[in-house]
This record gives C-alpha cells, sequence and structure tokens, in this order.
C-alpha cells in the first residue's frame, strides 16, 4: 500500500481554478489548468505565470552557538562555498555532493547577516527534503538546521515586478539573486528575486495562514495567470535549466554537467580555501583534466518530440549518449533536449553528426548552445 500523496497548503485554491492534478515527489501538484501548458508557457513569457512550489523544502540554518564563525565553517566542509565576500541579503546556487563528486541535490542558499548573527535560508528539492536534512545534520553537527512552515511561490516572467511591487514597492528595488523581506497584505514574506525559468521574477514565501489571501490579491491582477508544473518543466528546458533526478543526479558531476560555475575559484586548485568539501578530489581532477561526458543541448527540426531515455548515436548507430530531458519548445516551436554525450563523439558532431533514436527512427540532432531562449534576468 502507498503513503498517500501530501497536499500543498494552497490545494483548494487549485482546485477552484480547475487544476489537473499529478504525482510528483510524494506530492499531489497541480500539472496544468484549462487553458493548457502551451498557453500557461506562453503567458509566463509575455506576462506573469504564478507556480506553486510549495513541495520544495525551506529550510533555516543558525549556529547552535549563536557565533557566525561556527556557521561559516561547518557549511564550508559540508558543501563547496566560501562565505568570504557574501554579502548579507544575496543568494547563491549549490550544490550538496558525495565523496565521489556526484550530486546528491542542488540548492539555492540566502546568507543573512546582522552584527554578530548569522543564518543561512536554504531551499532543497522536494524529492531529496528528508534525504537532504539528515544529510546536512550529520555533516554539521553544531547547526540547527530546521524546516520553514510556509507556501512559496514563484512569480515569473516580465510583468512579475510590477505585479508584486503593488502589493510591497520594496520588490522593484531587488536585483537578480537578491533577498529581502517584503510585507505583503500585511503579512511578512521572505523573497528572493530568482527562479526556474529563465524569466524575471521572484520566489517568494509566504507564512501559510496568509498564502491564499495573498495569492489571491496577485492573481487579480490581469497580467497574473496560475501556471503548473508542466509550464515550468518546459520553462527551466528552454533556459537550459538541470533537473535533479533527471539531467543531473548523485552519479553525475557538476564538471561534467556544466555547473562548474557552482564552484569558487577560492575552494579550487591554488584557491585560498582549496578543497575540504565532499567529492573534492574528484571535482579538482575533472577542472584539471575535463571528462569523459558533458551534458549539452540538442535540437532537432524533426516534429516529432523526443523524450528523455532516447539513446543518441553516432551514424554508425553506435549510442554515444542518452537524452536526459526533452520537450518540443513552445516559444521555439521544434524539439529541444538536455543530453549526456560522451565528448569524442562531440569534438566529432560537424563530421560524424548525431541522431536520436525514437521507436526505430533516426532522427536528426544538433548540439546547441545554452540556453535554448535567452534569460531575461533583472540584473
Amino acid at each position: 500500500m502507498t503513503d498517500p500523496l501530501h497536499r500543498l497548503p494552497l490545494h483548494a485554491l487549485h482546485a477552484e481554478h480547475q487544476a489537473r492534478f499529478g504525482a510528483f515527489a510524494s506530492y499531489e501538484m497541480p500539472i496544468q489548468y484549462p487553458s493548457g501548458l502551451r498557453a500557461e508557457h506562453l503567458h509566463t513569457r509575455e506576462q506573469a505565470g504564478l507556480f506553486d512550489v510549495s513541495h520544495m523544502g525551506q529550510l533555516r540554518i543558525t549556529p547552535a552557538d549563536g557565533r557566525p564563525a561556527t556557521l561559516y565553517a561547518q557549511l564550508e566542509a559540508a558543501l563547496p562555498v566560501d562565505f568570504e565576500g557574501w554579502a548579507s541579503g544575496h543568494q547563491r546556487y549549490s550544490l550538496l555532493l558525495n565523496e565521489r563528486g556526484g550530486i546528491e541535490d542542488d540548492l539555492m542558499l540566502v546568507h543573512l547577516a546582522d552584527g554578530a548573527q548569522a543564518e543561512v535560508r536554504m531551499v532543497v528539492n522536494a524529492g531529496n527534503r528528508e534525504h537532504d536534512l539528515a544529510l546536512l545534520r550529520e555533516r554539521c553537527p553544531k547547526l540547527r538546521i530546521e524546516w520553514t512552515d510556509a507556501a512559496l511561490v514563484a512569480l515569473q516572467g516580465p510583468a512579475a515586478e510590477a505585479a508584486l511591487a503593488a502589493l510591497d514597492p520594496a520588490a522593484a528595488a531587488l536585483r537578480f539573486m537578491e533577498a529581502a523581506t517584503l510585507r505583503l497584505l500585511g503579512a511578512e514574506c521572505f523573497a528572493t528575486r530568482s527562479g526556474y525559468t529563465g524569466e524575471d521574477g521572484y520566489e517568494i514565501s509566504l507564512p501559510a495562514a496568509q498564502a491564499e489571501a495573498i495569492v489571491r490579491r496577485l492573481l487579480a491582477n490581469p497580467a497574473v495567470k496560475l501556471a503548473g508544473l508542466g509550464a515550468r518543466d518546459t520553462l527551466r528546458l528552454e533556459a537550459g535549466l538541470p533537473l535533479h533526478g533527471s539531467d543531473i543526479d548523485a552519479a553525475t558531476t557538476p564538471v561534467e554537467s556544466g555547473l562548474a560555475f557552482a564552484i569558487p575559484k577560492s575552494r579550487r586548485a591554488g584557491g585560498a580555501k582549496a578543497g575540504g568539501f565532499p567529492g573534492a578530489d574528484t571535482i579538482l581532477r575533472e577542472l584539471a583534466e575535463g571528462t569523459a561526458r558533458r551534458l549539452v543541448g540538442l535540437v532537432s527540426r524533426e516534429q516529432v518530440p523526443i523524450r528523455a531515455h532516447a539513446l543518441i548515436a553516432d551514424p554508425d548507430d553506435r549510442p554515444v549518449g542518452e537524452v536526459t530531458s526533452g520537450t518540443v519548445s513552445p516559444t521555439l516551436g521544434h524539439p529541444v533536449m538536455l543530453a549526456r554525450i560522451q565528448r569524442g563523439a562531440l569534438d566529432n558532431a560537424t563530421r560524424a553528426p548525431l541522431a536520436a533514436i525514437v521507436r526505430n527512427r533516426r532522427l536528426a540532432v544538433t548540439p546547441s548552445p545554452l540556453p535554448f531562449v535567452p534569460k531575461r534576468y533583472r540584473r
């Protein structure tokens, strides 16, 4: 007998808007609404989509002894991060790595410091919530690591700033990867200017008791419409952003996955804090020597969807990789995908064209720079 799915704090609101629900990471999630995935995707590109991402794990991390130095030392030993020069109120992307350099999860962290006090807010992927918490507590025994009891919504798209600033003008002052506490309908809400769509926007942590009222006020703006998990996935893929469990996982490393930017220079060979994090030996070696395979973008002009697990073959039908996620881009009108490919096959791609194998058909694919659709962050 399977465990019942968890419901989001805003489940009733989604049902009221006739959401089609589906299971994801043990949650009953709104996948799409009556207008459909494509309409939600394009509306987010043109105006603003509101996504309920309350299934994500929100953590508040503080030092048990109250000393910021303890917080920094513990997290720098657990993650490839460096708090030196990390301004308060700024967010960074990081990785929870295993001893082999594999990606247990990818994370968003905000550093908050006020005089002699400091804390970190962290958002982890839904499917890894309990695993991440246990691993962080094991690695950081001198820290208090606790869930935040709050809803989480993402307001994304070119109209997002105006819609949120109508509730608190301070939202307009934030720039990409900055964080602040906003007052929305009288409630204190922690917001970052970030998201998972490639569009400008915000992720907003809402006190559970006030979440529905705030979301209804945002939806009263004609520019803002609900969007589901389906459109969030197609938007993130167009932006070339990897999904943990599909494009990256515990058996893939940051270097082969195009995520080496998350390893600060100070934690690399020759840096002031070189190594000292889980998987460092593998990561530093790959940074110096390269990797046997790479996660890359591919496009096809065939009007056939190319989904995850489709094999990528060379002209002699030898498998050289696999699609990790793919869709027909609603913005571009043709298939786009992320795939993990042998380095040699990529080096020869101009001379030996690649193909995706779909139902025994060879569909021509071409390596493409990422993102597929330009990002529009407000920097």
